[in-house]
């Protein structure tokens, strides 16, 4: 089969994160062909840091507003750009097949839609839901768990654990003074250094809650390229966040981790990978209680101590 794949993806962090098993499907059923995405490309960049891609097209370029479009104007170069794929596989919204109809204006490539976003109502992983489009291909019972392995990937760090105290969501937040309090009885009770992540939804809640520690037991990392958090993450020995895009990308690496989990609906959200646990409260995610978190924690923060 063919030359030359193309993957198109939107959506934020995590929706990409999921739909990694994708690129590492058609990478081992495939090997011969050429994978590209077309999507975020300070996000969809981390497939090509982990080798699952060749390279990036920006999807947010203003010359692809004509494939939106209907009768839309396409330029010359993009419609070369089109026209170079045997295989496109799109999980962009577009109900009306505008995009789609475009497409085939200018490229020849079997076309396959894929979903934007899963049907929460229906009970099975985001992960596996992106991977249904596949069978077109004749690719049946791939990994659904998302796997990312970056080049020059750092060995973990003794004592460090990487936190993310947000998210896209205020909802899914677990209460800022309970971070503070917890934050505060890790410096107390262990030796760990604290990394604080996070991107501009966290406001100014990394700097408050780094100001109540001792500046030499935490660092604080924002808006940091993917790829570099994700070298920075991947250094660290144990990670703990919420249901986020960042704790997707945690899992992905392989990094050991508790979620604190809100409404999110978890048989299709939460994260697959193995020494990725998850916490709720019945009562919701604020109900949680900082010395039941501490305690879930016990098994990462023995762990992040017995680095070597």
């Amino acid at each position: 089969m063919a030359g030359k794949i193309l993957v198109i993806r939107g959506g934020a962090i995590g929706d990409f994160i999921l739909t990694l098993p994708v690129f590492a499907a058609l990478r081992s059923h495939l090997p011969q062909a050429s994978l590209h995405v077309l999507g975020y490309a300070n996000i969809a960049q981390l497939a090509v840091a982990g080798g699952l891609a060749e390279d990036v097209r920006p999807i947010e370029a203003r010359a692809l507003a004509g494939f939106f479009a209907r009768n839309g104007t396409l330029t010359p170069e993009l419609q070369d750009y089109f026209a170079s794929f045997a295989i496109i596989i799109s999980y962009l919204y577009d109900p009306d097949e505008l995009f789609q109809t475009n497409v085939a204006r200018c490229s020849k490539a079997q076309f396959i839609v894929g979903p934007h976003r899963p049907d929460d109502r229906a009970g099975l992983h985001a992960s596996e839901v992106f991977l249904k489009p596949l069978e077109r291909l004749a690719v049946f019972d791939a990994d659904p768990v998302p796997r990312l392995t970056l080049a020059h990937r750092p060995s973990p760090i003794a004592s460090s654990l990487a936190l993310h105290p947000g998210s896209g969501s205020e909802r899914k937040n677990w209460p800022e003074h309970k971070w503070a309090e917890l934050l505060e009885r890790l410096v107390a009770a262990s030796g760990l250094q604290l990394l604080l992540v996070g991107g501009a939804a966290e406001g100014g809640r990394l700097e408050r809650l780094a100001s109540r520690l001792p500046p030499q037991r935490v660092e604080v990392a924002r808006n940091l390229p993917l790829t570099e958090l994700g070298l920075r993450l991947a250094s660290c020995a144990a990670f703990v966040g919420h249901d986020s895009g960042i704790t997707h990308l945690a899992g992905a690496l392989g990094v050991p981790g508790l979620v604190l989990w809100a409404e999110t609906v978890r048989e299709v959200w939460a994260p697959q990978n193995p020494g990725m646990e998850i916490l709720s409260h019945e009562k919701g995610i604020e109900s949680l209680g900082t010395e039941e978190v501490f305690a879930a924690m016990g098994n990462l923060i023995r762990r992040a101590q017995a680095k070597p």
